[in-house]
């Protein structure tokens, strides 16, 4: 086989990012005509490549090598973030076009929404395992305007093609590369990240009720303020959880809605989307035993009820033992003393894969840390580097 080619690599990621370029990033939403553009792109260059080149039902490029096995599938997603970065995503999917061009036994696949443009999110790697339902499609609208998600199919001419699944038995093992989306490779003067595990995320929504009313004429003693009782409830949740959190856990406040959200009305009802994430499974039940007693604390103490709704609990997602040791073998003999292992703090299409198929992940550093924002950005040098990491540790583990 051919030696794998970092600058065909490199012109093929700045390629990609003239499509729907926003600043010195991208803006590719999920059925968009540019997120289209970008999955039409993928079809010639995985033809050219020499693999049979497909698009499915809800929007999944899959490149199929012809040849004989073991195969690896290897890809991520190619949609962004609204007006955010070049590289989340694309890179992992470019990757995959790489091994396919140096020759090497990859199906490519670039999954749909993983960035959760719509409800649901993780669409093309759930479908592919077999785990997205069709009235899951249907009842799912786009996080952005609210569009059924059939009607975006529709316009992206997607409607009516079946959605394909993951063969059984095809593939000995997935490989996703990937930005960082952290500093911790930058801040250790490192280049390379061998991933040992996928977060899961636990969502909840908190929601309170109180008492609307009038923001002069009600007492400070006769308030039922659903919003300071929100502040008090995660002002606890931040103190409490790092006696409960492991090294890597997070925890998040998204979205604080009040109503009706008037400056002279005091709010009646607050609504409160939170989430954590750790790899473990133990820490995870810690924080979530920890966020319910809060709440039954908040109840005894506070004038306004609280409730706590759990909206997703994912299961973390080990990587594989043999492919982090071809990965770690490929960083020891190309980047020697500039690469660590070091789980995910993000979620990524390899965690749904991986209940089907080996998986393992490939971390490069992310400048200044930032991602989900126009600016992420990574060197050119440490992206070439990846690539040969990665070539190399598929043909470790493919001869293993």
């Amino acid at each position: 086989m051919p030696a794998i080619d970092p600058n065909a690599f490199l012109r093929d990621l700045h390629e990609l990012r003239e499509i729907g370029r926003f600043k010195t990033g991208v803006h590719r939403p999920t059925y968009s005509p540019q997120d289209m553009e970008s999955r039409n792109w993928l079809l010639r260059r995985l033809e050219a490549c020499g693999i049979d080149a497909s698009i499915d039902g809800i929007g999944n490029v899959y490149g199929r090598h012809k040849g004989a096995g073991p195969h690896l599938l290897v890809g991520s997603h190619i949609e962004t973030q609204n007006e955010a970065g070049w590289l989340d995503g694309a890179l992992g999917v470019v990757a995959g076009v790489a091994l396919a061009r140096a020759g090497l036994p990859v199906d490519v696949c670039a999954f749909a929404d993983e960035e959760g443009h719509f409800d649901g999110g993780f669409l093309g790697s759930r479908s592919i395992i077999g785990e997205l339902s069709e009235a899951e499609i249907d009842r799912s609208r786009s996080r952005n305007d609210g569009t059924p998600l059939r009607d975006a199919l529709r316009s992206a001419g997607l409607d009516g093609k079946a959605r394909m699944q993951l063969e059984p038995g095809r593939h000995k093992g997935f490989l996703e590369m990937h930005i960082e989306q952290g500093t911790q490779l930058e801040q250790a003067g490192l280049r390379i990240g061998v991933v040992t595990g996928i977060v899961a995320i636990w969502q909840w929504r908190i929601d309170i009720v109180g008492q609307q009313d009038h923001a002069g004429g009600t007492t400070m003693a006769e308030r039922k303020d659903a919003g300071l009782t929100a502040v008090r409830l995660l002002a606890a949740i931040d103190a409490e959880f790092p006696r409960v959190a492991g090294e890597r856990s997070t925890w998040t406040t998204g979205r604080i809605l009040l109503e009706p959200g008037a400056p002279s009305i005091i709010p009646g009802k607050a609504s409160v989307l939170f989430q954590f994430r750790d790899v473990s499974m133990a820490v995870l039940e810690r924080m979530e035993a920890t966020l319910l007693a809060l709440v039954r604390e908040a109840n005894r103490r506070e004038r306004c009820a609280v409730t706590v709704t759990p909206l997703s609990k994912a299961i973390p997602a080990l990587c594989d033992p043999a492919i982090m040791r071809a990965l770690s073998d490929a960083a020891d003999a190309l980047a020697p003393g500039a690469w660590q292992a070091m789980p995910s703090g993000a979620g990524h299409d390899a965690q749904n894969i991986a209940r089907h198929v080996p998986s393992a992940m490939l971390f490069v550093p992310s400048i200044g840390g930032i991602s989900h924002h126009w600016a992420e950005d990574t060197k050119d040098e440490d992206l070439a580097l990846g690539i040969q990491v990665l070539d190399d540790a598929a043909r470790r583990f493919l001869a293993a």
